[in-house]
């Protein structure tokens, strides 16, 4: 644990010192290896003391055991508060900035607002968190005997891994929530706007909370507890790094609020970091020229406020009140009234540059995240070429089961990469052996093999030639070992049996992006693994030897004339092959008994159709584990047991039962039960590296400009999309954990040190006893929570939380309970690393230098409900779509601008969330996200897809298993197998088309295209033994499940998208919409653009890149970004100027390099200012004017 008397940390990084490894535990809680490091309790109390007596406040003298400590410094603490009473007025340079910004705002109302910051008439100011942990310790009583703390706003409990926050509410609500001050940028017609003078007043009772509110949990215990406001100052991601093309960009926030909500910081920093003292200079965004957007953010946490009066607050009498004031209720007619009728809001002011000061009435955890995210998406919006997205993603690599051995296959690997040319490349990162392979240093457990490894599970070895010989090593479990492509082979031990498998990965990983997504769309469980939703069973046969003799007829058979007259002329291959030949794969096989109308004969397709099933299954099995040395008798391989003198049921293979794996695809409407399909013998859940989930800085960049990128995987791509998640720990509500045993991640995570959970159940130790002696309970989770139960029993915890149950809300468990997971790719550094280091070797990149992960594929989620009921409210249906959906740009976008969804847990009600999801945040109008999101996507040409959760049709309840199943399926994909334009040549989308029911013609076009059936077996089949079951025609066509409730679906589909449309048009943003944007909005609200439908070519055309690159419209964003980076430079160089200037402060230049990047900033300036840069911008996003508006050559389109 470091101390406060660390020296300052060297400027000797491009990176900022709270991102080098030495500093992560300090910055964010976590080590570079992944874990957690121990808590020094007694350190922490010490800093805890010293920072409190220095801050002004009487500190007992028994708060630490090192009372000697304190009465040392007793004078240096006096002479400190000294010295700051001669600075009192003096602020740290960011709370100098916000404090200049609400002046100027505020300078026409006649109030005053001071930062806490300044010091009060006793030399008491606000204590500042500098360092990762001191928030969670200052959280509850510093007395070890007292394990938790209550208030009206917050319980927290101290558990034996961490700690339990449960705020007043467990959810945020969205209604009547987000409002603005009527200053600044103009006001979305759906946030309420408020007189600035009652903002003014507002944010100065924030910064006064009540005496009891501001009382320090860790001091409630003391004769004289302190009373203060804590502040935190956070630097979220906005852009993220192009490696020799930009670097990362990161605003500034500083957090406020009262002592006895300390916990919200403890949330806060644990997901965004704590970037230190904001009175140091190294922590000074001004002087960090490199990495700052040039925008400034502030939180104000202040619960208390929904006591005030609207008279109190400057609000007009009903009778002096415009319309508009009493339609938003921002006026009064009884004088106790209270502001927003007591009900949690946020209100913020902000402006064109980039600021923005919000204070939120509610301590729900979420509305903290969430504000953190308002701010990085306005900071990407004013600094421009930076996109922040409500996203999930995954880079997923294909894997499959070995079976007993691997052999450099070129069917499987790229054979064109040799082991010497891998050592070139990876220089003294590796160690080289005698024998001929080489170890990883920094991981030995990842070894490097010749070319012409093959590896034999039966003998355990991975052999070789090498020096005119043979060599070989023993390969053993948890060891990963690298052909010189970068194909990685594993030992991996079955889930369910007693035997270990050869495992293969492919080297590069498909990178899919989910953005857009609204809550329950299935942001997070696209990164999840698909282990936990795997079932392993036993593999039955009905009657052996008749069953066997169906097996064996359909091995032999002659499948010379399956396909039809065509199709047989376009095979590459002859369709003769048998069926256990080498020459022929698992996947053709799958392929040949399945049925296809348009492949096969009628004869054929009659014949597999007649296929039972578990037939089907067993063939599959003897395919995938039929062996060359065999010579073709596999009948005596497979047997069963004698039960009860007559042939069981249980198939088995050389004595060993075969075990087959099932992948649950939602649930049986009537029923409940779990639909679950047999997978395939090979198949084994793609190995996954989470590349975000929710907060997303995303950047576009052309092709060209980044280097490394495999060959063909990107081409049909112009521009790519560079994405990272801005978050180090995620805020995951673990649905499924209420089934013990089901959610393994979460179980594991909540036994493990360092959590910090949210909407749980407060456990004393006689109930934990009861858990653990409940068999039936107990017994089906995981060893890693029974540990974490059985720990709690033994070590008689007082308090103690439980994956499986949720606190009591409202008298009932609630819906939304929360933890907060460590990323995984921070978690586990080796995935990352082991993923990185493949592709490294297949595109022959140095070991120093930067390898690239690009989106390959944009598939967002929605959230689909059938006819339902909420508080009493009909829900309309919305369950249209079926699992996949393409559509092209405008039908695209006119989702994309609704957002509409039905219920989620997450918040209090169903309906639209706005642009790009989570609309009602946005802290200006959300054209200027969707105008930015319609220029990436025209510039990458990526295809839009989305995936369903929740329901398809009224039939079939999935939850979110199609969003876990859509990575597995994307990178099995070959990369123009991926492209909707190849889908669609090759029948595997269909069109939606408009129909007529019951009188009225249903815009069903909107839907855009679905997969078809011969998609599912094309692609399905390379997961399951029998795709077209899992997606059967009903589930792929809804409309075939009740015809009524897909109409009503697209109808309210269509009047959603109408009705948010408008809201573009009734507050005037529809003028700052680019031209493509604008058609859209209008097609949407009015059903056309200029008398022409959204099917007219000529409108159509606006959606490509040729319009585009064209465009007055896209020369108007390059240029805003050139001028706001000149701005912005000019701002770095006055401040780098005046630091070069303050006297006293030589030595501080010298080490932060001051002139030189004075220098720098110089010639950045030049750089810029050229007519050149305008050229390096093209293929960017640029900048969006922001209400500027774009030049539109017709402004008198007609609205009716």
């Amino acid at each position: 644990m470091s101390t406060a008397s660390d020296p300052p940390p060297k400027d000797t990084s491009s990176k900022r010192w709270y991102l080098q490894e030495e500093n992560m535990a300090r910055y964010a809680g976590v080590n570079p290896d992944g874990t957690i490091p121990l808590v020094n309790t007694e350190a922490l109390h010490r800093l805890i003391s010293v920072k409190l007596a220095a801050t002004g406040f009487d500190v007992p003298d028994n708060s630490t055991k090192d009372e000697g400590v304190m009465q040392l410094a007793s004078d240096l603490f006096r002479q400190y508060a000294e010295q700051s009473r001669l600075l009192t007025g003096h602020l740290a340079p960011v709370d100098q900035r916000i404090q200049d910004f609400i002046d100027e705002a505020l300078a026409s109302t006649g109030e005053s607002v001071r930062l806490p910051e300044h010091q009060d008439a006793a030399g008491k100011r606000t204590l500042n968190v500098d360092r990762y942990g001191l928030a969670r310790e200052l959280a509850l009583p510093d007395d070890a005997t007292i394990n938790e703390f209550h208030n009206e706003q917050i319980s927290s409990y101290r558990l034996r891994n961490g700690v339990l926050h449960n705020p007043l509410n467990d959810r945020r609500t969205t209604k009547g929530v987000f409002h603005v001050a009527d200053w600044g940028l103009p006001i979305p017609a759906d946030k309420i706007a408020v007189p600035l003078v009652t903002y003014g007043r507002l944010l100065k009772a924030a910064f006064n909370p009540p005496p009891d509110l501001k009382v320090l949990p860790y001091t409630s215990t003391w004769d004289d507890p302190v009373e203060t406001m804590v502040s935190l100052l956070v630097r979220p991601l906005v852009q993220p790094e192009v490696p020799g093309v930009f670097p990362e960009k990161r605003l500034e926030v500083r957090f406020f609020v009262p002592g006895g909500c300390v916990a919200n910081i403890d949330f806060v920093e644990s997901i965004f970091g704590n970037a230190g003292d904001p009175h140091l200079p190294e922590n000074d965004a001004a002087l960090d020229i490199d990495h700052w957007t040039g925008t400034t953010g502030c939180v104000v946490l202040a619960p208390h406020l929904r006591t005030l009066r609207k008279k109190d607050l400057g609000l007009p009498h009903i009778s002096e009140a415009t319309e508009a004031q009493k339609a938003t209720g921002m006026c009064w007619t009884n004088e106790f009234e209270l502001y927003n009728k007591g009900s949690p809001f946020k209100i913020t002011l902000r402006d064109k540059r980039g600021i923005m000061v919000t204070i939120l009435a509610d301590n729900y955890f979420g509305y903290c995240k969430k504000e953190v995210k308002t701010q990085i998406g306005l900071s990407a919006n004013v600094f421009g070429l930076a996109e922040e997205e409500h996203a999930g993603g995954a880079l997923a690599f294909k894997t499959y089961s070995l079976g007993s051995h691997f052999y450099p296959d070129s069917r499987i690997i790229d054979t064109d990469h040799r082991f010497a040319d891998a050592m070139k490349l990876l220089g003294d990162t590796v160690t080289v052996h005698k024998d001929g392979y080489a170890t990883d240093k920094k991981y030995p457990n990842i070894h490097i093999m010749p070319e012409d490894v093959q590896m034999d599970l039966n003998t355990q070895t991975a052999s070789w030639h090498w020096g005119g010989g043979s060599k070989s090593i023993r390969i053993l479990p948890g060891h990963v070992y690298l052909h010189p492509s970068g194909y990685k082979i594993r030992l991996l031990k079955h889930a369910k049996a007693p035997t270990f498998r050869l495992i293969g990965t492919g080297a590069e990983g498909t990178f899919c992006h989910k953005p857009s997504t609204v809550s329950g769309g299935g942001k997070s469980e696209i990164s999840k693994s698909l282990n936990d939703a795997v079932i392993y069973g036993p593999m039955y046969i009905g009657e052996f030897e008749k069953d066997m003799d169906l097996v064996e007829e359909i091995i032999n058979r002659d499948y010379s004339n399956c396909f039809t007259e065509e199709h047989a002329k376009a095979q590459e291959r002859p369709p003769s092959r048998p069926i256990l030949s080498p020459d022929r794969s698992l996947g053709s096989v799958i392929n040949l008994l399945a049925p296809d109308d348009d492949l096969y004969t009628d004869e054929h397709n009659d014949y597999v159709k007649d296929i039972p099933n578990h037939i089907r299954a067993i063939v599959f099995a003897i395919k995938r584990l039929s062996k060359p040395e065999w010579k073709g008798d596999w009948k005596s391989h497979f047997t069963v047991d004698e039960v009860n003198g007559a042939p069981g049921h249980e198939l088995k293979v050389d004595g060993r039962a075969l075990v087959g794996s099932y992948l649950r695809v939602g649930l049986d409407k009537n029923t409940g039960n779990w639909r679950t399909y047999k997978l395939r013998q090979d198949f084994i859940s793609a190995d996954k590296v989470q590349m975000e989930d929710d907060i997303t800085a995303s950047i576009v960049v052309p092709r060209d400009k980044i280097s490394g990128l495999p060959a063909g995987e990107y081409d049909a791509h112009p521009c790519l999309k560079i994405s990272q998640n801005c978050e180090w720990r995620l805020f995951q509500r673990p649905d499924d954990a209420i089934i013990p045993g089901f959610d393994k991640q979460t179980e594991y995570d909540m036994a493990d040190m360092g959590l910090l959970a949210a909407n749980f159940k407060p456990i004393d130790g006689e109930e934990m006893e009861q858990i653990r002696n409940q068999i039936d309970l107990y017994e089906f989770f995981t060893d890693d929570m029974k540990r974490h139960i059985e720990n709690n029993v033994e070590e008689k915890n007082e308090v103690s939380v439980c994956s499986a149950k949720p606190r009591i809300w409202e008298g009932k468990p609630t819906k939304n309970p929360r933890y907060l997971q460590l990323r995984p790719d921070v978690a586990k550094p080796q995935d990352k690393y082991l993923a990185q280091l493949g592709s490294r070797l297949y595109r022959k990149i140095p070991a120093d230098a930067p390898v690239n992960f690009p989106v390959a594929a944009v598939i967002g989620g929605r959230r689909n409900n059938p006819p339902d009921e909420l508080n009493g409210m009909k829900i309309r249906p919305l369950c249209v779509f079926n699992p996949i959906h393409f559509q092209e740009l405008p039908e695209l976008f006119m989702d994309y601008v609704c957002s509409v969804t039905g219920k989620s847990p997450s918040t209090t009600g169903a309906g639209s969330e706005g642009a790009l999801t989570k609309g009602p945040f946005n802290a200006i109008h959300a054209c200027a996200d969707l105008n930015n999101c319609m220029t990436s996507m025209i510039l990458t040409g990526y295809g839009g897809f989305s995936s369903a959760a929740g329901w398809i049709g009224p039939e079939f309840k999935v939850e979110h298993d199609i969003s876990m199943i859509i990575p597995e399926l994307w990178c099995r994909m070959k990369p123009h197998e991926r492209e909707p334009e190849h889908m669609i040549a090759t029948g595997m989308l269909e069109r939606v088309e408009d129909f007529e029911f019951e009188g009225r013609t249903i815009p069903a076009n909107r839907l855009g295209w679905r997969i078809t059936d011969k998609f599912v077996r094309k692609y399905l089949g390379r997961m399951f033994d029998n795709p077209s079951v899992v997606f059967p025609e009903r589930m792929l066509k809804p409309e075939l499940q009740d015809e009524a409730v897909f109409a009503d679906g697209v109808e309210n589909l269509v009047e959603a998208e109408r009705k948010a449309a408008l809201n573009y048009f009734k507050d005037g943003a529809i003028h700052n919409a680019c031209p493509p944007l604008k058609i859209v909005l209008h097609v949407m609200a009015y059903g056309h653009y200029k008398g022409k439908s959204i099917d007219d070519p000529e409108l159509r055309a606006q959606f490509t890149r040729g319009a585009l690159i064209q465009s007055d419209w896209y020369r108007q964003r390059l240029e805003i970004k050139q001028e706001r980076d000149i701005a912005l430079t000019k701002r770095n160089i006055k401040s780098l100027s005046d630091f070069l200037n303050k006297k006293g402060y030589e030595m501080e230049c010298e080490r932060l390099q001051i002139s030189e990047k004075l220098e720098k900033a110089k010639k950045d300036l030049a750089a810029i200012s050229s007519p050149d840069y305008i050229i390096e911008l093209e293929g960017t996003l640029g900048a969006d004017p922001i209400n500027g508006g774009y030049p539109i050559e017709d402004e008198s389109e007609d609205l009716n």
